[in-house]
């Protein structure tokens, strides 16, 4: 692998589109932290990595030792971590290259990527520069289509930020079970919920990074000891008499006529292989999931936050006044007005006379949301439905959103995020102006290689 040419296409691609908030211009040389650690860990006879020299892109909120990490916030401008995630300590340990880290919504807050920090760039979609890469983890799947060499992305999801990315870049994103991959250095939207995940071009780079990045770390307290299966293996294995449920409620109003016909399409390519599928209701998750999500999260996420305040690391403002004076205007200045929004509303529904009322009742209802999943999956190998009701939305259609509308575009997304189910989103072709549309496939618990089984057939 030619890093050099790596790098300089990722540069003219990054003035064209925005996908990186930093690339590691100096990743060939031995200045490069990123490089000194890598050629520390990597496995000693050269091609013994089962990464070997393929270049990996990260998304911002993952830590990677000596690389700038912002989250896409401005409030950590700077901030160089002094350690590595441990996926990444896993993914370099097989020889990868970490090649920059990818543009996103500020902590994750959004589903356009158009949240970004107020010294950053929004990403452009690679298929349509007037149109969204998808949020948050939009610069990941933005990269990973345009790029021309083999790639990688390492992301993050809370309520869909890696299959709605994907579906609207034409990727493949796996958002893992809660608990499969390790979170140890990842900025924390909401503890509950955040996963970090792949997308790739390929079912087999799945795979390949899921062997490696899944599995127990003692260092993170939510990671299950489980046993890690050879996913690559379920890539040849057939789907007859798999059944799989079609989610009735994702096929109904505010769906988009195209979207609907090309997913169609996909269900009749697995019923083709062999697979039974039959209509399922999952009326209290799409009634309920989004409301649900955003209170759960948004109260997760005004605690996450309350670190960031200008005196341990990132943004700074010289010490005048008293500390409230100081954090005020350290986070007035930098938080952008979404990160604003859900400190706000989440503080809010925490205090005293609320938390009852809002928080409390919200994860009562997350309750029931897992258990009718649960009941789903007694009877179902996987759930599929659109993984996004629209393709990628042009900018000037969502800046005309309100806030609330914003927030339904996860109205697919937010259900498998919160029971913690590992879901997939898989191109299932284009509509007549020739941008992507994704089909989402959920699996129960700890079962990602279904996921990888069905995935790879259509």
């Amino acid at each position: 692998m030619d890093i050099n040419k790596i790098i300089e296409e990722c540069k003219k691609i990054n003035d064209e589109y925005h996908y990186f908030n930093t690339i590691d211009e100096g990743l060939n040389s031995k200045s490069s932290n990123c490089y000194e650690s890598s050629i520390r860990k990597t496995p000693k006879k050269q091609g013994d990595g089962k990464l070997n020299n393929i270049a990996i892109s990260v998304k911002d909120c993952i830590c990677v030792k000596g690389l700038e990490s912002r989250a896409g916030s401005k409030i950590l401008e700077k901030y160089k971590p002094v350690f590595d995630a441990t996926v990444i300590e896993k993914v370099k340990q097989q020889g990868a290259i970490i090649i920059g880290k990818t543009a996103q919504d500020a902590f994750g807050f959004g589903s356009f990527s158009t949240n970004v920090g107020k010294d950053m760039k929004i990403p452009l979609n690679p298929f349509d520069k007037e149109r969204a890469c998808g949020g948050s983890s939009g610069g990941s799947a933005g990269i990973t289509q345009k790029a021309s060499f083999r790639h990688i992305t390492l992301s993050e999801s809370t309520g869909g930020s890696i299959v709605c990315p994907a579906s609207f870049c034409g990727v493949i994103g796996l958002c893992p079970t809660y608990g499969r991959v390790s979170r140890y250095g990842l900025m924390d939207y909401a503890n509950s919920l955040d996963k970090i995940g792949p997308m790739a071009r390929s079912m087999d780079d799945i795979a390949l990074i899921m062997e490696i990045i899944s599995g127990y770390d003692e260092k993170e307290s939510t990671t299950l000891n489980e046993e890690v299966p050879k996913y690559s293996d379920f890539l040849k294995k057939d789907i007859k008499g798999m059944k799989i449920g079609i989610i009735k409620e994702a096929f109904g109003k505010g769906i988009d006529k195209e979207v609907k016909e090309k997913v169609e399409q996909g269900i009749k390519k697995l019923e083709q292989l062999g697979a039974k599928t039959e209509f399922i209701s999952l009326p209290l998750t799409q009634k309920y999931g989004v409301e649900t999500y955003y209170l759960l999260a948004m109260c997760e996420a005004s605690t996450n936050l309350a670190k960031y305040c200008g005196m341990r690391y990132g943004a700074a403002e010289k010490l005048e006044g008293s500390f409230n004076e100081y954090f005020s205007k350290v986070r007035s200045d930098y938080f952008n007005d979404e990160s604003k929004r859900r400190i706000i509303i989440g503080t809010f529904a925490r205090m005293a006379g609320y938390r009852d009322a809002y928080y409390i009742k919200a994860a009562k209802v997350r309750t029931k949301i897992i258990e009718e999943y649960k009941k789903a999956f007694a009877k179902f190998d996987l759930l599929l439905s659109p993984t996004m009701p629209f393709v990628a939305p042009k900018f000037k259609d969502i800046e005309k959103l309100t806030p609330l509308q914003n927030y339904m575009a996860d109205i697919l997304t937010v259900g498998p995020n919160l029971a913690g189910l590992p879901h997939i989103s898989i191109p299932a072709g284009f509509n007549k102006d020739k941008m992507p549309i994704g089909l989402m496939l959920i699996a129960d618990h700890l079962k990602e290689e279904k996921l990888i089984q069905a995935g790879s057939k259509l």
